[in-house]
């Protein structure tokens, strides 16, 4: 008898493991962990986090696509997003084992073969009516935890989604969309907790930044951006315990405006692990109309500084303060170490572009101004940065006026103001290249007239209390991808454009620097001259930020394009000037072509 089973019983065992090991390697892919979204911007196989690593400098140490190479860069492959929703596709890929992870307009995320782009799965997000994004129905990507990819929706929920199977782990409200709440932004991980903002500042909300459980969606802490709002810490039950007002009541907002204060954290945030600080950048106040509300309106149009411990902002840094052009300080806060041309020592510090006009350079462990200077070419709001107290020099006649005093008492007097309330930046992000020293900043030169109406707050409805038109300053160019020196604070090198530039930017150990425009082209310009080397026609605008990773020994580049984002619906004179641009949506693959 035993003779007879014993082949059947091995047999069966070494099937029965074979099955668990295929069961294994097909379902349960390798876990993306702490440490490794700690080491992402270290990492070549993979591109775990919005910013190609936590600290936002979208700086590649791969060298295989060079400046002698890059002429060899062909595509290899391309995948549509499909149907009818076109619109704006803002998005940063995430790789993870051999995976990619794409969102797209209205609420989508696909998962793809790195390496064919043979499409895995799709979750359509359920769209309720009556959604309200400000700037079109974008999403800038998602994040990776353990077998998680996780991202936000136009309706303000996070979806938690298994990686394998795009199936919904968890899904969580975050707050109510008919009351102008949504998503657009990437969440980061930060020590397992997915850290996420909020958008929907010209609604009147209030803004906030918030860590949940990667794993469960279960709420740790929630800290409002706007001052005299309660924060809150949550227990393993989710019963919510009070952590401290944010700022002081009625200390720089008057009466009640504070309640609907704006502040939207719509551009997400960056993390430094040798800090252990959140940077994340604060909108506009509401409403536009500034006469409504005076006092420097903290802390709107900043940057604060949030321990992820506790919950609690340890720094703020104001941009604009009393802010009165619609200046969002939600650009990203960008670590890097800077030589203090003073003490000829190395500082943590931090760089932003920010939407004012001004580049800041900030010691990242306590907010203090290092170097401040214009990164655009046309600033009328202020003459300068003061150095010293860290506030702008404000040109007050550059303020739109009081509609009370005008002769109607419906419209202040209307100016004409650089940079628009587009901005010198907005959210195309910028990327920092420590062999050279230089941030690479899509900067775009746009002025507007703008003036002040009456307006009250109405739950849903726009609460802005400003008209406005974009007109472009120059003939020739609206968009520059500049090379700006954080120490001397100077402009080194230029690569116009005719259209506003609105995607990101990748540079690299090979000297190079990748960015997109809304023409169509991914571009390669040599990190150190700003000579462009390499560029490809990708069949409808690049409104995204390239990544790149390597794979069995080959470098990638990936970048999604399609035309969209607020210039199209914002831009007034500028979007009519460029409304030759076709809409698209796809993603598309680049590798060195082997002879």
């Amino acid at each position: 008898m035993r003779a007879k089973l014993q082949p059947y019983c091995r047999a069966g065992i070494v099937t029965a493991l074979a099955a668990a090991v295929m069961s294994l390697g097909t379902v349960h892919a390798a876990p993306v962990t702490d440490e490794a979204i700690v080491n992402d911007a270290k990492s070549t196989g993979d591109v775990l986090s919005f910013g190609m690593g936590t600290e936002g400098q979208r700086f590649s140490p791969l060298t295989a696509v060079n400046t002698d190479t890059v002429k060899d860069l062909v595509p290899v492959w391309t995948m549509s997003f499909g149907g009818e929703k076109q619109r704006g596709q803002e998005s940063q890929p995430v790789i993870h084992d051999g995976k990619m992870f794409v969102t797209a307009s209205y609420s989508r995320i696909f998962a793809f073969d790195a390496m064919t782009g043979k499409k895995l799965w799709k979750y359509e997000h359920r769209l309720p009516d009556g959604i309200m994004p400000c700037c079109d129905v974008v999403n800038r990507g998602a994040a990776l935890y353990d077998d998680l990819v996780i991202f936000g929706t136009l309706d303000a929920q996070l979806v938690a989604l298994n990686q394998e199977t795009g199936k919904v782990v968890w899904k969580q409200k975050v707050d109510d969309y008919k009351a102008g709440y949504s998503m657009t932004a990437a969440p980061i991980i930060v020590k397992g907790m997915v850290i996420s903002g909020v958008s929907g500042g010209e609604f009147g909300v209030v803004g906030r930044i918030e860590a949940r459980d990667a794993k469960t969606g279960k709420m740790v802490w929630s800290r409002p951006v706007v001052e005299g709002h309660m924060g809150y810490k949550y227990d393993k039950d989710g019963k919510q315990i009070e952590n401290g007002v944010s700022g002081t009541l009625n200390a720089t907002w008057q009466g009640d405006m504070w309640k609907t204060g704006g502040a939207a954290t719509w551009n997400g945030a960056t993390y430094d692990p040798e800090t252990n600080l959140i940077f994340a950048g604060t909108g506009n106040p509401a409403p536009w109309n500034s006469w409504t509300r005076p006092g420097d309106n903290l802390f709107s149009s900043s940057t604060v500084a949030i321990n992820p411990d506790t919950g609690k902002i340890v720094w703020h840094y104001q941009t604009t303060p009393h802010d009165g052009w619609d200046f969002d300080g939600v650009n990203e806060f960008v670590s890097f170490d800077y030589k203090d041309p003073a003490t000829g020592k190395t500082v943590k510090a931090g760089g932003k572009a920010d939407r004012n006009g001004f580049f800041f350079v900030l010691d990242r462990t306590n907010g203090k101004l290092l170097n401040a200077f214009p990164f655009v070419k046309k600033i009328t709001w202020a003459k300068s940065i003061d150095l010293k107290t860290g506030r702008p020099v404000y040109d007050d006649s550059n303020r739109p006026g009081d509609p009370s005093k005008g002769a109607d008492g419906k419209k202040g007097s209307v100016v004409t103001s650089a940079p628009s309330f587009l901005g010198g930046k907005n959210q195309q992000q910028i990327a920092y290249n420590p062999t050279t020293g230089y941030f690479y900043v899509p900067a775009n030169e746009w002025e507007m007239d703008i003036w002040n109406e009456p307006i009250s707050y109405k739950k849903g409805a726009a609460y802005l209390g400003a008209g406005f038109t974009i007109k472009a300053i120059n003939e020739d160019y609206i968009g520059a991808l500049r090379a700006v020196d954080p120490v001397s604070g100077k402009i080194v090198w230029e690569n116009k454009n005719y259209a506003p530039l609105w995607g990101g930017v990748l540079t690299t150990a090979g000297g190079l620097t990748f960015y997109g425009t809304p023409e169509g082209f991914l571009k390669a310009l040599d990190a150190k001259t700003g000579k462009e080397v390499w560029s490809f026609q990708t069949g409808s605008g690049v409104v995204a930020p390239p990544v790149t990773w390597e794979e069995n020994g080959e470098q990638y580049i990936a970048v999604t394009s399609g035309w969209g984002g607020a210039v199209p619906l914002w831009g007034g004179d500028v979007a009519r000037r460029v409304n030759f641009l076709e809409q698209g949506g796809s993603v598309w693959v680049f590798k060195l072509h082997k002879s």
